[in-house]
């Protein structure tokens, strides 16, 4: 894939033959009312990415000697190349998958309903507890590999399943090695009393 060579910070990379390369703008602003609405492309384009930043990109057609020039080459033929998506609010670091839920509100209960059945963040939490901090490293590994291969570029992760001092603190271990070892940015968020913890359920002070 493409992502793979862009993750590769000392060298310079051309891509050739983009079918349309989105997203191109000559002024960098925040978007508003409609321009959102608007994407503008190149067709059949070329870009250059240089020590992991975009160095160079245009038309086939200008594209000069640049395919002489430089070695490493990519051929994207009859693919489009778009900007990586930057994730601000995710939680990575999970024990189990609350899906199930879904159904439950499609049905029409409430978020309290459902954690009365033993859903909900207090049921996430027991199950991240139970589980080691290399099961839930593995876990949030091939999700992030996952995320990656579907084009992010950049993520944040919170904690706030633990709910007690121990399990955050492993919640944070993980996210720190994550963010160790990834090819993509990790931003570490510590996301403290995402609900309270049923020990302190009616001692909300405490």
């Amino acid at each position: 894939m493409l992502t793979d060579f862009c993750y590769i910070y000392d060298m310079t990379i051309l891509v050739t033959n983009i079918q349309q390369l989105v997203g191109v703008r000559e002024q960098s602003h925040l978007l508003r009312g409609k321009e959102l609405a608007k994407l503008p492309c190149i067709e059949n384009a070329f870009l250059v990415v240089k020590d992991g930043l975009i160095a160079e990109y245009g038309s086939m057609e200008a594209i000069g000697n640049r395919e002489d020039t430089i070695q490493n080459k990519f051929d994207a033929a009859d693919q489009f190349v778009l900007p990586a998506w930057c994730d601000s609010h995710t939680h990575l670091v999970f024990a189990v998958s609350r899906e199930e839920e879904f159904v439950d509100k499609l049905k029409g209960l409430s978020y309290s309903e459902i954690a009365a059945k033993g859903g909900g963040i207090l049921n996430s939490a027991k199950k991240l507890a139970d589980k080691t901090e290399l099961e839930l490293l593995r876990l949030a590994w091939n999700r992030l590999q996952e995320l990656i291969q579907t084009g992010t570029g950049a993520v944040e992760i919170k904690s706030g399943y633990g709910l007690s001092v121990e399990a955050e603190l492993k919640m944070l271990r993980v996210i720190k090695k994550l963010k160790e070892t990834s090819p993509i940015p990790v931003k570490a968020t510590f996301l403290a009393a995402h609900t309270y913890p049923q020990e302190y359920k009616e001692n909300h002070k405490g």
